[in-house]
């Protein structure tokens, strides 16, 4: 993990925002020009005061007002334009994060916190975006404040200002330190944060079984103790910050007392006069705003680093099933599938996974790592599958079933062989293309937020209402559907809550043929159903699968008995083929549990 940041790694998503950062800082060369002018006024009015002349006082105190007023308005300029930049820096930042991890692979959701990732798109990349707002809007600001007082001060007299060179840079060595400290504890509390995050996120989503299990006090003592962990990382954090401000404050204290020393004493020989002092005095107060803003934007900067390192952490994290510089498109296919020499394996996962993303990010990584170290799930699998034909996987948990039939649309790749369809090579060709032609209908569907026709549609910029209607029909979900008041415009809840097992299964049986696929994987499409809906749902899966090459994984043997073929695995090899009827006077695995089964 990277122990330093930098944030010119933002400069790709500053650079579109230059024009808009080149007319802020263009009112803030206009604001720092006033400053020395207002020291300078400052010293006058002093010096008219003393002599009594209210008419002369007056124009001049008329003069400093429109100086005021010019500056707050190109102060007003700068701040809304240099929000405007920040704001599509955070944007563009967030998309592309966000796009990134749309092409990672299946793996390493397998791996990641999502809590975790939910508040690197949203906590982190706003306090980035914030940062970069601070740094042209405040700290760049202050930054010309202070050469061009400084400047007008060392005018004034050197001698003063060289008093004040000699402690600057004991300040700065202070201000240094605070923020390397202030790095560190920010880092900190934002893993604690992250991981509290994770845990609300796995909690909710798992609320049923929470309740089921009569686990409300365990959970609850669970957040009790991530909550603690976050509070202490966080008051940490704030103590730091606590003591900084009166060490710095008294540093800075002890400096305009030595300044007011010395300057009674130039003004004793004859080196300054008292209008120039007030004056000196007038621009170290405007010293004191900007050295404050400095010193906060450091630790904001620091706290922000932190930021970005775990944002460009998530960045550089690479996927390994990639499409080749030169795939093409997999063109419509009849549906012809061979498996030679396929062998895969996962490696041995860590006994307790991290919640930090770089020991996940570490996890996918070895995930990906052509499986050296783990235990193979597939050996030299070499089966041929003729367009149209319909094949039922059957084996123990742990056979490797599911993993067979993820490496055809490229979830993972196998270590040895290859993978065709209709004789090309899956890694030859374009992964949209390739998972275009092949429908999944998984156990457990996912629905979305949105409209019943919306999750038919799902992945479709345009929705065909015809075409949607069409495959809910084949599906056996019309019926249901035109029950509800809205029809397809049903909203449906957070991962479909607001339907039954069998209506959400039907709707992703609908979205498999809307996507009119040449092959079909069923994942045990109707274990988790009661008898009526696996019916209905059993009766649109013998429609969807008509002319089409079917894949079908199923623990219970009755769905599987109309397959031409049936692939018998155990420990990643097919130790039996043929059909049903052959299976059985075989008499072997598949006779065995067939029977268990059915005895």
């Amino acid at each position: 993990m990277k122990t330093r940041s930098n944030y010119w790694q933002l400069l790709p998503s500053i650079r579109p925002q230059s024009k808009t950062i080149t007319q802020a800082f263009i009112c803030t060369l206009g604001v720092t020009v006033f400053w020395p002018i207002q020291a300078k006024l400052a010293g006058q009015i002093a010096n008219i005061i003393g002599q009594g002349n209210i008419t002369a006082l007056a124009e001049l105190a008329a003069v400093l007002a429109l100086v005021f007023l010019v500056q707050k308005l190109l102060m007003y300029g700068q701040d809304a334009l240099m929000a405007k930049a920040a704001l599509y820096v955070a944007l563009d930042l967030r998309k592309q994060v966000y796009t990134h991890l749309q092409r990672l692979n299946l793996s390493y959701f397998e791996t990641a916190q999502t809590g975790d990732l939910t508040y690197r798109l949203t906590e982190d990349i706003d306090r980035i975006g914030e940062v970069v707002n601070k740094i042209f809007h405040d700290f760049v600001p202050c930054v010309l404040q202070l050469i061009v007082v400084l400047g007008y001060m060392i005018y004034l007299n050197w001698q003063l200002t060289l008093a004040t060179f000699l402690v600057a840079p004991l300040m700065g060595v202070l201000i240094g330190w605070f923020g390397e400290q202030m790095l560190k504890f920010s880092r900190r509390s934002q893993n604690r944060i992250s991981n509290l995050s994770a845990l609300l996120t796995e909690v909710f989503s798992g609320i049923r079984l929470v309740q089921a299990f009569a686990a409300e006090e365990y959970e609850i003592a669970r957040f009790a103790q991530e909550a603690e962990q976050n509070r202490q990382a966080k008051y940490a954090a704030e103590r730091l910050k606590a003591i900084q401000n009166p060490v710095v404050g008294f540093m800075y204290v002890m400096s305009v007392l030595l300044l007011l020393f010395l300057g009674g004493w130039q003004i004793s020989i004859g080196n300054l006069t008292g209008a120039k002092f007030v004056s000196y005095i007038a621009s170290v107060a405007l010293l004191i705003d900007p050295i404050t803003h400095i010193t906060s934007n450091y630790n904001e900067f620091k706290q922000g680093q932190a930021s970005v390192d775990r944002i460009f952490e998530l960045m550089a994290i690479q996927p390994t099933v990639v499409e080749k510089a030169e795939a093409t498109l997999l063109p419509a296919v009849t549906g012809k599938v061979e498996y030679r020499q396929v062998s895969f394996a996962y490696p041995a996962s860590p006994a307790q996974p991290s919640r930090s993303l770089g020991e996940e990010g570490e996890m996918y990584s070895a995930l990906n790592n052509n499986g050296q170290g783990g235990v193979p799930v597939l050996q030299n699998l070499n089966f041929l599958v003729h367009p149209g034909e319909m094949i039922a996987l059957v084996g123990p948990s742990g056979a490797g079933k599911t993993t067979l039939v993820n490496l055809l649309p490229r979830f993972y790749d196998p270590q040895t062989g290859q993978i065709l369809i209709d004789g090309i090579n899956v890694q030859d060709v374009t992964l949209r293309s390739l998972r275009r032609q092949i429908g999944i209908v998984p156990q457990e569907n996912t629905l979305f937020s949105g409209t019943i026709a919306q999750n038919i549609a799902f992945g479709q910029a345009e929705i065909d209402f015809q075409a949607v209607e069409r495959a809910a029909q084949i599906a056996n979900a019309h019926q249901f559907i035109t029950q509800f008041s809205q029809g397809y415009h049903t909203w449906v809840g957070e991962r479909g809550v607001n339907l039954s097992g069998g209506q959400r299964q039907r709707i992703a049986i609908a979205r498999a043929v809307l996507l009119n696929p040449s092959i079909l994987i069923l994942d045990e499409a109707t274990s988790a159903l009661d008898s009526e809906s696996e019916a209905l749902v059993q009766e649109a899966l013998e429609r969807i699968m008509k002319e089409r090459t079917v894949f079908i994984i199923a623990h219970r043997l009755a769905t599987v008995r109309r397959a031409d073929r049936i692939l018998v695995l155990e420990q990643g090899q097919i130790v039996e083929l043929g059909t049903h009827a052959q299976l059985l006077d075989k008499g072997g695995r598949y006779a065995r549990f067939y029977a268990q089964q059915f005895s």
